[in-house]
């Protein structure tokens, strides 16, 4: 009698005394099952000798159910099968595979479909299992995904039930527009009570029809504006009443594809729901000095009119996102200093910068700024003003030698360190000679002796500084 030995899984094959026996039908049978295990059953059902073709099998300790009732090898509720089994295959009944789970001496159970088949001497049974457990495993994770896809069909459900709840009893009119033909493709009770009137349900009609003639280019542009992403509110006079309405439109994508969102409100309406601050927002956007809101990286939130004059840039739209110091500062010297300072004091007043256009203009401006770090979101305010407005520093002539220390000041990142400190090296060289000169009451050779040069140089340096009657 053949065993499997204890490190690793035996042989296929049964001793030639118990297989020798076997008609040339059942062998054929045998062979053409063929599985992970096979066990040769006497008629009281112990088993009398196994084959184990699966190392797995093997490490679960099947080479010691040998001698063993084949019942007293699986789990409790198992065992009507094994007896159903052994009784159909005493009685040449049809056979067909059973699922049986047997206990294993770590605690689990592994699953195992066997066939019994009639061995034809002596009541014998051949039973050839194939181990179960990869397809069980897999059989679990489907449930699994199964039980998580009505899960997350159920959180769908619920989102889409509350969504059609909050669409229906909103006092709001609002319409989807399907972007590709531009029809309407839903509409709550408020936007057919508000613009459906005797045209009938708004559902499946153009969108510009329900804008009177005059309207209608207005309500395209609208829908042509928000496809570029763009949240913008025109007013639009509707065929249903001849009301004035406001009408605000957004983008967004469903199912692949794109849709707007169209929000229609009344004049009432659109007061009842007016930021309190408005009137502050509108005095903003009126006055003639730039005022623009960034983040903490200095990415534009907020704009008024008088920036775009500055900047050149068409539209708040583009403005928004983009970096302050794309336009204002010299590169990689004042934002430094001006974040530095409004961190520590929390305002500047008056700080001489320039401001570039989208054009590449550039011109002299002052900017007073505050850091406001305790609102919801930490932000600064700017505001910018042409330095001409000011009491402006007089424009030295190409070629002439700035004639005062603020005049220097002004060139502090417009030039280079090297060529700041040669001019300012001319500029005290140049009020030296002139003081020696005033002096000497212009007596050359007495300057040029106060200043112990000799009157070769003296004279090169009033021929350069232009100081003096020199021929051309």
């Amino acid at each position: 009698m053949m065993q499997a030995p204890p490190n690793g899984p035996t042989e296929t094959g049964f001793s030639r005394d118990l297989l020798g026996a076997l008609g040339a039908e059942v062998s054929a049978k045998v062979v053409a099952a063929g599985g992970d295990v096979a066990m040769i059953i006497d008629r009281d059902g112990v088993i009398r000798d196994l084959a184990v073709g699966n190392e797995d099998l093997a490490r679960d300790g099947l080479h010691d159910w040998l001698d063993k009732r084949w019942t007293d090898t699986v789990t409790l509720e198992s065992r009507h099968k094994v007896e159903e089994m052994l009784r159909e295959a005493a009685g040449n009944g049809n056979a067909r595979w059973r699922e049986i789970n047997h206990p294993t001496p770590q605690g689990s159970s592994i699953s195992v479909r066997y066939l019994a088949i009639d061995a034809g001497q002596e009541g014998r049974v051949i039973a050839i299992g194939r181990d179960h457990r990869a397809t069980a495993e897999l059989q679990q994770r489907l449930v699994q995904a199964q039980q998580a896809i009505e899960r997350d069909y159920a959180r769908v459900r619920d989102a889409e039930s509350r969504y059609r709840l909050l669409f229906q009893l909103a006092s709001e009119a609002v319409i989807v527009v399907d972007a590709t033909n531009r029809k309407i493709v839903e509409a709550n009770p408020s936007a057919d009570r508000l613009v459906g009137g005797a045209g009938g349900p708004l559902v499946g009609r153009a969108f510009s029809a329900v804008f009177d003639p005059g309207a209608r280019d207005a309500a395209v542009s609208l829908l042509a504006m928000a496809q570029t992403g763009a949240r913008l509110n025109t007013q639009a006079t509707l065929t249903s009443a001849g009301a004035s309405f406001v009408v605000s439109a957004s983008l967004f994508r469903q199912d692949r594809t794109s849709l707007f969102l169209v929000r229609l409100a009344s004049r009432d309406q659109a007061a009842a729901i007016r930021d309190p601050n408005q009137h502050l927002i509108d005095m903003l956007d009126r006055i003639p000095d730039a005022f623009v809101v960034t983040d903490e990286k200095l990415a534009i939130v907020a704009e008024n009119n008088a920036f775009l004059d500055l900047t050149r840039v068409p539209s708040k739209e583009q403005a928004r996102g983009q970096s302050l110091e794309t336009f204002l500062g010299r590169p990689d010297i004042d934002r430094n200093i001006l974040v530095s300072s409004l961190r520590e004091h929390g305002s500047i007043k008056n700080f001489a910068t320039v401001l570039r256009n989208t054009f590449g203009g550039q011109e002299d401006v002052e900017v007073s700024a505050v850091f406001v770090p305790d609102s919801s979101v930490a932000c600064y305010g700017f505001t910018i003003r042409s330095a001409a407005r000011g009491a402006p520093v007089a424009a030295r002539a190409a070629g002439d030698l700035p004639r005062s220390v603020e005049q220097l000041s002004h060139l502090v990142g417009r030039v280079t360190l090297k060529e700041l400190v040669r001019e300012t090296t001319d500029l005290v060289e140049r009020l030296c000679i002139e003081a020696a000169l005033e002096l000497t009451s212009n007596n050359r050779a007495s300057a040029a002796e106060i200043l112990g040069l000799s009157r070769q140089s003296l004279y090169s340096k009033l021929h350069r500084y232009g100081l003096g009657d020199f021929p051309n």
